[in-house]
């Protein structure tokens, strides 16, 4: 299949779920599609299309988090990134984690740093924070307060 045939599908397929589709270069293309469509786009790319899923990276807008879902068909050098933006107040959204096994971690990732809600995750529990960490204090968003008077994180978290 050519790199139109599958962008052509996926429009057709999820019309009604995309908000942008921008096709940035010949390798790459930033798909905006509604939250709530993330485990039927997903799989299809995944399963259907037979791209590999690399990872997803979260960012806090100050206005939305926004989570990128990154998939390359490698055999039409094409990088396809989804992105969805959650309500900043409440970010929740389904977790690919059942149907992607590989979006395990990074959902727990970005959970745990983030304080996004993945619903139906099988393992939301924490994986780099340390234990005595406060349970709704999240480090990569913008609003971020030191919590801990005694700490010094001159290298990160």
């Amino acid at each position: 299949m050519t790199r139109e045939e599958i962008l052509a599908r996926i429009r057709t397929r999820f019309g009604e779920d995309i908000i942008d589709f921008f096709d940035k270069s010949p390798k790459r293309v930033y798909i905006e599609i509604r939250p709530e469509a993330i485990v039927r786009v997903g799989t299809y790319i995944f399963s259907d299309l037979g791209a590999r899923f690399n990872t997803a990276s979260g960012v806090d807008s100050r206005t939305t988090i926004e989570i990128l879902y990154h998939f390359t068909l490698e055999d039409i050098n094409l990088l396809i990134s989804i992105r969805v933006k959650l309500d900043r107040s409440q970010p929740e959204i389904d977790s690919l984690s059942p149907c992607l096994e590989a979006a395990n971690w990074v959902e727990r990732e970005m959970h745990e740093l983030l304080g996004i809600d993945f619903r139906g995750h099988p393992d939301l529990r924490r994986l780099l924070l340390p234990d005595q960490w406060p349970e709704g204090v999240y480090p990569l968003r913008q609003d971020y307060q030191e919590w801990d008077e005694e700490a010094v994180r001159d290298r990160g978290v």
